[in-house]
């Protein structure tokens, strides 16, 4: 069996390494504890897997939380802050991040059209910046279980109207295969099926995996 060859990473219609961006917006002590959609633990495991996917594949990502200079609001949960300890965070007093200069002017840097976008509250802070960035002409991919709301209502609520806007559903092991594409892409491989196991994806699943093929 053979491969066809890599398509064009950054003219490619579906989500790599080279066309996209990771945005994750206030994953902070208040809102993950206020999350009622879906279960806390799963989704920091999901989110976690997320921004570690991000960082295995080379994504610019653009990080933002809200009110932590104003003293009102925590830093990001050691989970995350652990997985993007390297990367700059955009504080913001706005509950719209796409309406922070420099969140906006961060996202514009990394010059990608396809926004891989997760955020806590899905009725808000996800919602909000999603809307004005298909507004403004990109691709908004929502990881639907990497992301939550005050309640089921108000998540899936958020979801179908940033749906009907044009966003598209994923999901994040959707992200993970999107993102790898083949088990010949060697230089990921290993690193994708920890992906996996780090997230509890791999329940009843045994991958069989040699580095020194």
């Amino acid at each position: 069996m053979t491969s066809e060859a890599i398509r064009d990473p950054s003219k490619d219609h579906l989500l790599t390494p080279a066309n996209s961006t990771f945005i994750i917006i206030d994953y902070q002590p208040v809102q993950v504890n206020s999350i009622a959609s879906m279960d806390r633990q799963l989704l920091i495991n999901n989110i976690c897997g997320a921004a570690k996917a991000a960082v295995v594949y080379g994504l610019p990502i653009v990080h933002s939380t809200v009110n932590v200079k104003t003293g009102l609001n925590k830093p990001p949960i050691p989970q995350v802050n652990r997985v993007l300890k390297e990367f700059p965070t955009y504080d913001r007093t706005s509950i719209n991040s796409w309406e922070d200069v420099e969140f906006r002017q961060a996202v514009e840097k990394a010059g990608r059209k396809k926004l891989i976008m997760t955020a806590l509250w899905t009725e808000a802070c996800l919602t909000f910046p999603a809307l004005d960035a298909l507004k403004a002409g990109y691709e908004v991919y929502v990881p639907v279980d990497a992301v939550g709301g005050t309640s089921v209502a108000a998540h899936e609520a958020a979801l179908r109207r940033i749906d009907q806007a044009g966003g598209q559903m994923i999901s994040v092991p959707q992200l993970f295969c999107e993102l790898q594409r083949d088990w010949q892409r060697k230089d990921t491989a290993a690193a994708f099926m920890n992906l996996f196991i780090e997230t509890g994806g791999t329940a009843g699943i045994q991958f069989s995996y040699d580095k020194s093929e």
